[in-house]
């Protein structure tokens, strides 16, 4: 080649070709490389840099007859002249020799190395130079392991599910048809004028993946002629697919190229970015093999969905794609936070309500089509379902996704760890990033509330064995600490409801005879402001309610009545996130809360307990609304928590200030009945 050019004119040549736009799609064939120059630009492209490399010549591995077999098969098929013939033999059987050694992994006729070196001599370039180049491809293009077929199947589901349905039911996976495509990049199934066409745009994608999208659209546009094969036996079906990359011609491999582009640009990509490396790069990546392998269908990261939907504005009408999100979680999850352009489709409906999860079904269908009609930032064509991330919650979420699978649905996808991932993901800009998100009532903040909870307390209790004391929780301890030296009586009943900064975390339950001196008369609200230090409640609202076991009544007459002297609005608030509107109501010896029913003065009396039962209510530093009451009794000198209700109270401050006087009013009408006798 350098004979033809000085040295001036083919470096500039060639630098001008590898600075030019080559965009497969633009409808030029500018992309295919001049015979002259495709050596260059192939080592270039592959990052080959000419070192020298030594053949010892050695011919002595335990499968050479094999190997010079496959060889010489191989070659007689050339067609070229016999001295020919000798040559591309001597260096075939000479370099996967070497390979074979450098690399320690055993040679078969199915590995196809022999026909992904044929392009590469036939560029007639020193032995060593078409050495490393074999070496490149083979480290960055030849894909690993199974998991990329499982790949490839999640690629012709996502586009064409029902040609996927077909091969699924006939038991034919893409290894069984596509090896020898991927192993060789399509060298062993295509001529050498097409595969080298092939491999300059190959090369100058410089995408490992794009061999995917070039099998995809060949099974693709053979969709019509497979599926005419029904009635026919497996074998004759694996290798009708399997043979149609042999009827490819040079004037195709454009076309054949930009369809492959056109299918890159528009399918997910954030398989990418969890599988390159395991697939392309030697590392063990057990996790992310694990979880294509056995992926309902084509998983999407929260950063993809994010910046698609979030950011629409960076995406290009031309070459990008929208996704349309579906929040399947249940109607209590979803109302306490949800992305603002999300559809909901209540998963559990599918069970429990067949005819209005078809209803909805078709109004998500219905509303996605007006969205894209619109020009709706909220519209896109390729749909992604969106479940709680928590595997035993979501296998409605699944069943719905299969169900739109088994409908032929396109551009069906699953966000990889579900809302779980996206809270994770908006981290402390939640709120903002959130249509609704309510803290108290969410889910994962819950959740990540009960995990602080029990970290606190582990290292709470790491501090009490060293002798450090854990600090109050609650200012019950306090008042015990101060009337301590008034009687073991008053000692051991109001520390129940105290807890003393600087003393020992001591509770016990609160007697009628306990004396009440002036000292907490008129003081400020004596319950916890702080509970973030508590164990973890454990069985707390976990006992699913039997809806009879509640009185109805009328809602006025119950705020009419004369012994109840405050009402407040508040919501009860269930361990698994749901939230009933209800009302607090505070009489002189009890506390009740009434739930709404939805019908008009109704509500069923939910909690209906003395105040004297009483022995411990706590709110949270964060959420101050958030107000936790407990029941129990004394047992010995701590107690036993036996029942409790939490609540979302907006008037915290004040309710707990009159259930706080309310209880110090009790303990002195009962001290001073107390007395009296």
């Amino acid at each position: 080649m350098a004979e033809s050019y000085n040295d001036k004119s083919w470096i500039a040549e060639l630098e001008s070709a590898l600075k030019e736009e080559s965009s497969i799609s633009n409808g030029e064939e500018n992309a295919f490389i001049s015979e002259e120059l495709r050596a260059e630009i192939w080592k270039s492209c592959l990052g080959v840099h000419t070192k020298s490399t030594y053949f010892d010549e050695i011919f002595d591995l335990p499968e050479q007859n094999v190997l010079r077999q496959d060889c010489q098969q191989f070659v007689a098929k050339l067609g070229n002249a016999e001295e020919d013939k000798l040559s591309v033999l001597s260096d075939l059987e000479s370099l996967l020799t070497y390979h074979r050694k450098s690399v320690s992994i055993p040679y078969t006729t199915s590995n196809g190395w022999v026909e992904l070196l044929l392009p590469l001599i036939a560029l007639k370039l020193p032995r060593s130079e078409t050495y490393l180049l074999f070496e490149a491809v083979v480290s960055k293009y030849i894909p690993r392991g199974v998991a990329f077929y499982h790949l490839f199947r999640l690629l012709l589901l996502y586009h064409e599910p029902s040609l996927c349905s077909f091969l699924d039911t006939k038991r034919i996976t893409p290894e069984l048809y596509a090896s020898n495509w991927f192993q060789s990049l399509f060298s062993a199934s295509c001529s050498l004028p097409v595969i080298t066409l092939v491999w300059d745009l190959y090369f100058q994608q410089a995408d490992p993946f794009f061999v995917l999208f070039v099998g995809l659209v060949i099974v693709i546009n053979s969709r019509e002629q497979i599926l005419l094969l029904k009635d026919k036996p497996k074998e004759i079906i694996i290798d009708a697919i399997s043979t149609l990359p042999c009827g490819l011609q040079e004037s195709d491999v454009h076309d054949l190229c930009s369809l492959a582009q056109y299918y890159s640009c528009r399918t997910p990509g954030s398989f990418r970015q969890d599988l390159e490396r395991c697939l392309f790069d030697d590392e063990e990546c057990p996790e992310a093999t694990k979880a294509i392998t056995q992926a309902l269908c084509l998983p999407v990261n929260v950063s993809e969905l994010v910046d698609n939907i979030v950011s629409p504005q960076e995406l290009t009408s031309n070459d990008g794609f929208r996704f349309f999100l579906v929040d399947c979680r249940p109607a209590d999850q979803y109302n306490a936070g949800h992305v603002s352009t999300a559809f909901h489709l209540d998963c559990n409906l599918m069970l429990q309500a067949g005819d209005v999860y078809k209803t909805a079904v078709q109004g998500l269908l219905s509303a996605q089509q007006q969205a894209l009609d619109a020009g709706s930032l909220a519209g896109g064509e390729h749909l992604v379902f969106m479940g709680s991330g928590r595997l035993d919650q979501d296998q409605y979420t699944h069943m719905v996704v299969a169900s739109f699978l088994r409908d032929s649905a396109r551009y069906v996808s699953i966000l990889n760890g579900g809302y779980h991932a996206l809270h994770d993901y908006f981290g402390e800009s939640i709120d903002v990033s959130l249509a609704d998100h309510n803290s108290v009532a969410c889910q994962v903040c819950l959740e990540n509330d009960l995990k602080t909870e029990k970290n606190n307390t582990a290292q709470s209790a790491v501090g009490n064995v060293n002798g450090v004391q854990s600090p109050s929780r609650d200012i019950f301890g306090k008042i015990g600490a101060v009337v301590k030296s008034k009687s073991v009586e008053v000692k051991e009943k109001l520390l129940e409801y105290i807890v003393n900064p600087s003393g020992a975390d001591v509770e016990r339950h609160v007697k009628p005879s306990d004396k009440i001196g002036k000292r907490y008369r008129n003081m400020a609200p004596v319950f916890s402001i702080d509970d973030e230090h508590e164990p973890q409640d454990i069985g707390w609202n976990m006992v699913e309610e039997d809806d009879s076991q509640f009185e109805v009544v009328s809602l006025s007459s119950w705020r009419d009545r004369n012994d109840i002297i405050e009402t407040f609005e508040c919501k009860e608030l269930k361990m698994n996130g749901e939230t009933y509107e209800s009302e607090l109501l505070v009489s002189k010896s009890h506390v009740y809360v009434l739930r709404h029913t939805g019908k008009r003065d109704s509500a069923k009396v939910i909690v209906r307990k003395p105040l004297s039962a009483i022995v411990r209510i706590t709110r949270k530093k964060k959420y101050p609304q958030l107000i936790t009451f407990k029941y129990g009794s004394p047992q010995g000198d701590s107690l036993n928590i036996t029942d409790m209700d939490r609540f979302v109270i907006p008037k915290a401050n004040e309710a707990t200030a009159v259930i706080s006087q309310q209880i110090f009013n009790l303990l002195k009408r009962e001290e001073d009945g107390g007395s009296s006798q």
